[in-house]
């Protein structure tokens, strides 16, 4: 943890939010995005062209859930413990209205399956571009 630390302007802590800052951490050095404070409401990280990103992982096979609308989402899913695949890589409008009602958690949910039609809808200068590809990010260990 206090390596990511030192690496990533994030705290790793040993719960819930250890994932979220792990995938923000990963997106950041797949996508080259710019982490934006912790606190930041909504998005977490600035892309290259200035898009404001909210990034999200799951370990799960089943939904992610989101608090807000965001101007463009990234969704990271982790395969295995060895593997991340890019769920969602797009505006993310259509995501949260097409997510489910909020839960008494103040989230949205929506399905991975969902996730994936929706992004074989996105176009490609839509989406954006991986400078490291996420594949030879585990290979590198």
């Amino acid at each position: 943890m206090d390596e990511f630390e030192s690496l990533f302007p994030r705290r790793f802590t040993p719960d819930g939010h250890l994932v979220g800052s792990i995938g923000e951490a990963v997106a950041a050095f797949v996508y080259g995005l710019e982490l934006l404070c912790s606190n930041t409401e909504c998005h977490d990280a600035k892309a290259p062209d200035g898009r404001l990103v909210q990034v999200k992982l799951t370990g799960g096979s089943s939904a992610i859930s989101m608090y807000d609308e965001a101007h463009h989402l990234i969704v990271l899913q982790l395969v295995n413990r060895n593997q991340f695949i890019e769920v969602y890589n797009g505006p993310g409008t259509l995501p949260w209205h097409l997510a489910g009602k909020i839960q008494k958690n103040g989230q949205r949910p929506i399905s991975l399956a969902r996730l994936r039609e929706l992004q074989r809808d996105v176009p490609t200068g839509s989406m954006l571009p991986q400078l490291r590809e996420l594949k030879s990010l585990m290979e590198a260990g």
